[in-house]
């Protein structure tokens, strides 16, 4: 199943346990916005070299949203990162951060073509209004953040999943329901 989907963005809400003023944090750390009139944390670009980059929103509480990253293992990197800039500027975080992953975006192709205006009338919890978007939006299990994003040549993004695996077992749930639309 590894070849029908592409993991595009991991999103991550992290603890550090300490508290991080903002103002000093942006005027000594590179690649830094602050602009609380705009937006009340830090962005910080942790690896701007790279594409794509791994971003940090910073509250001066102390809680952080890791944006970029395509695996766990790149949110754990990018904490890491963002700890060393931090305690470089004199900021130390004592305690273990922790961190929980919120969302996971996919994108891939179900290898079938999709007639959107049939699937509107077929599919549960489904939005389609191609003026406004091309795309049909279906949410798989209503009860789960879990949605699609499904276009007419088969190719989708899926959006709301926290692990892997249930997205995985998302996208072999919609290509059975797909399926058995197709054989009326």
């Amino acid at each position: 199943m590894e070849e029908e989907m592409k993991v595009q963005n991991v999103v991550a809400r992290v603890d550090l346990y300490v508290r991080v003023p903002l103002e000093r944090a942006a005027l000594e750390l590179p690649n830094t916005i602050y602009n609380p009139e705009e937006f009340p944390g830090l962005i910080i670009k942790l690896n701007p070299e790279e594409e794509p980059s791994k971003t940090a929103l910073v509250f001066n509480s102390g809680r952080v949203v890791i944006t970029g990253a395509k695996d766990e293992k790149d949110v754990e990197n990018a904490i890491k990162r963002l700890v060393k800039l931090l305690e470089g500027i004199g900021i130390k975080v004592t305690k273990k951060p922790t961190y929980e992953i919120q969302n996971i975006v996919v994108s891939g192709n179900l290898d079938m073509r999709l007639n959107l205006n049939t699937l509107i009338f077929r599919l549960e919890n489904a939005e389609y209004e191609p003026e406004q978007f091309p795309g049909l939006i279906y949410k798989i299990y209503p009860d789960k953040s879990i949605t699609f994003l499904l276009f007419g040549s088969g190719r989708f993004v899926c959006t709301g999943g926290r692990r892997i695996e249930e997205i995985k077992k998302a996208i072999k749930d919609l290509k059975k329901r797909l399926r058995e639309i197709e054989k009326g």
